[in-house]
């Protein structure tokens, strides 16, 4: 492990900014913990369905306020894909290729999930599981992958967005919600926000590349800024105080993006800008190490930790029937309690899934990490994944 962790630290190239990455990592981990915490698989008379800990004690809701990281996700995304397409230009490569590079890096893990799972699905469908359980269990693990369509189309975008100020797709986002909520529109025009609602932590990415968003009173006004319009529009507007969907509400603030989710989105970037004082703490080998570990397997966690959840709910059901915070209903502190004494069980299940699956992340030819890191440096064609 010394020496892991020591050919990692040697080979990151000096003007790496580490920050970004853990900024990267951060994200992953909040979107697992924040899944595994308030998805809960009810066992009920035969069937298995979805419940969340939201829908039955809405005094959670600042739990989403921890784990909704998205726009995190995005603002890095931006900043990347804006570096990467630059340097590619540099180097005299043309968009196709650019495109195809980055793309072949979603596709080969997304492939090797979608295939497991049609498997899966036709072998439970086959052996008698209902239909109704069957579905509840693809649709925890193909709705995450929303997130990658959208960010492959604004990759694929880059060359029109990374120039665009964020006020442009902010301002789309403020009318279609005026025109759903204010003036009783039909509720499609909100999917016009999965694109528009998004670009708007993508745009800034973009701007931090070409050095737009360097300064300190830049964070400090997008962090006031968006968690005090976020706070406006929840106690007076009527947007759910959650930032992630709850089975049963009349709105859901992600499904598709609300103006606050996009609000509470800018607020995040904000805080990520003035992370800087992680940089000194990432100087430590170890804590580099972790994050770039992370970062090398982010596609693979991303992708497979839903599963991993769902393993262990089935391995229990087998075990030993209905077990408190696997398979009850998440009504109270004793489910809350329960659930998070799982957590290391599902680490265990998802490590599992990353010992089969991970080589469809890296590829044959970036298996060893000591490349992967070297060539993960700005400004060229990384080797990991950047959702």
């Amino acid at each position: 492990m010394r020496d892991l962790v020591r050919r990692i630290d040697s080979a990151t190239p000096p003007g790496r900014d580490r920050a970004v990455d853990a900024l990267r990592a951060l994200a992953i981990l909040g979107v697992v913990l924040g899944h595994w915490l308030v998805t809960a698989l009810v066992a009920d008379s035969g069937t298995v369905r979805a419940a969340s800990p939201l829908q039955y004690m809405p005094q959670l809701a600042p739990v989403s306020w921890m784990f909704q990281t998205l726009a995190v996700f995005f603002l890095v995304g931006g900043l990347v894909g804006a570096k990467s397409y630059a340097a590619g230009r540099a180097r005299g490569a043309t968009y196709g290729q650019w495109l195809g590079a980055r793309t072949a890096r979603l596709s080969r893990p997304v492939a090797a999930v979608l295939v497991v799972w049609a498997v899966a699905a036709g072998v439970m469908l086959a052996s008698g599981a209902g239909v109704e359980t069957v579905r509840a269990l693809l649709k925890l693990v193909l709705s995450p992958l929303w997130f990658l369509l959208v960010f492959a189309a604004l990759t694929a975008a880059t060359p029109l967005v990374a120039k665009l100020h964020p006020l442009w797709p902010l301002a789309v986002v403020l009318h279609i919600d005026l025109a759903r909520f204010g003036l009783g529109g039909p509720a499609w025009l909100g999917w016009i926000n999965v694109a528009a609602g998004w670009l708007v932590p993508y745009c800034l990415g973009a701007a931090w590349a070409r050095g737009g968003l360097r300064s300190r009173t830049t964070g400090r006004v997008l962090l006031a800024g968006g968690a005090a319009a976020t706070a406006l529009l929840v106690l007076f507007a009527g947007y759910p105080a959650s930032m992630v969907g709850v089975p049963g509400a009349g709105i859901s603030n992600l499904n598709p993006p609300t103006l606050a989710a996009v609000t509470f989105g800018l607020a995040q970037c904000g805080a990520a800008l003035l992370l800087g004082p992680l940089r000194p703490a990432l100087r430590r080998p170890v804590a580099w190490a972790a994050v770039a570990l992370v970062n090398l397997s982010a596609m693979t966690v991303f992708l497979w930790h839903q599963t991993a959840m769902m393993a262990v709910t089935a391995t229990g059901l087998l075990a030993g029937g209905a077990l408190p915070g696997l398979h009850t209903v998440p009504d109270g502190s004793g489910w809350i309690l329960a659930r998070l004494a799982w957590l290391p069980v599902f680490v265990a299940a998802l490590l599992v899934c990353w010992a089969a699956f991970h080589t469809y992340e890296q590829g044959r030819a970036r298996t060893n990490s000591t490349r992967v890191v070297r060539e993960g440096h700005p400004g060229r064609e990384a080797a990991v994944p950047r959702a």
